[in-house]
């Protein structure tokens, strides 16, 4: 077989072994390498020049992609990274990755020494006791709304320390972190906080108590969805709720100034349904 459609099979990075298993000949890699049309990242490996350099990077390293980094490739909301993270593959492997941070922890559910990428449960686990408390539970929770896992499912693994709290904290309610984090920040209230709640035929970021709505705007929140949500505020306002719309900058940035803003509205009553 040629080596190169081999390797289009694997995402364009494979260990020789599986090429070899795969029909590709030892005498066929060797040329392709010294044709310049296949690249050895690491001893073991064999690669397309132009394959996904984040793989060919886990290759040459040592390791497989994981934590924060492999949960921003699986488009979850992923609030920073600091650098590459990679996962060891086993506890005796050897990792060449200056200016990475390495997960040594094995993994909750084995890999297959083929991967350079790790499964879900694998990330979550590692950014369960890696990332902050917020930023672990917004990838958690975009995990969940985006429907890669279930709670089902991650209840039947075997979590441990702040993954298992995660997991006990974590809803699948939370369209982006933000709201994640908002949440977060607020459970000390003694007042009822509906996330995604169904008010006046639209859903709204958080129902808090009777008539207090808050809603959230992402970072790129303009044109025509600015405009029909400041329509939706409007009539909201119209029927007796009070609305606060915040944006990314202010639950990041400002977030005293947030807190301190729904403290006051909450002070005032907004939150109330008026009295007959």
């Amino acid at each position: 077989m040629d080596p190169r459609t081999a390797l289009s099979r694997t995402r364009g990075v494979a260990r020789a072994g599986t090429l070899q298993r795969l029909g590709v000949s030892r005498h066929r890699i060797a040329d392709g390498i010294a044709r310049g049309i296949l690249v050895r990242p690491r001893r073991g490996w064999i690669a397309l020049p132009d394959a996904d350099p984040e793989l060919l990077s886990a290759a040459a390293r040592g390791g497989v992609l994981s934590c924060v980094t492999q949960a921003r490739r699986l488009g979850l909301w992923v609030l920073a990274e600091d650098r590459p993270h990679l996962a060891a593959r086993t506890p005796d492997s050897r990792v060449e990755a200056p200016g990475c941070a390495i997960h040594w922890g094995a993994p909750v559910v084995p890999r297959h020494p083929d991967l350079l990428e790790d499964r879900l449960e694998n990330v979550l686990a590692y950014v369960a006791g890696c990332q902050p408390w917020e930023s672990a539970l917004a990838i958690w929770e975009s995990a969940l709304n985006r429907r890669a896992t279930t709670l089902e499912r991650l209840r039947r693994l075997p979590f441990r320390g702040a993954a298992r709290r995660l997991l006990a904290e974590s809803t699948p309610f939370s369209d982006s972190g933000l709201e994640s984090i908002f949440l977060t920040r607020l459970r000390w209230l003694r007042v009822r906080i509906v996330p995604q709640a169904w008010v006046n035929g639209h859903r709204v970021d958080f129902l808090i108590g009777e008539r207090l709505v808050v809603q959230i705007d992402g970072a790129t929140h303009t044109g025509a969805q600015r405009t029909s949500d400041n329509r939706h505020d409007g009539a909201l306002d119209l029927d007796g709720y009070h609305v606060i719309r915040v944006g990314y900058w202010q639950v990041l940035e400002d977030w005293p100034g947030v807190q301190l803003l729904i403290m006051t509205a909450i002070a005032q009553g907004h939150h109330l349904r008026p009295g007959p």
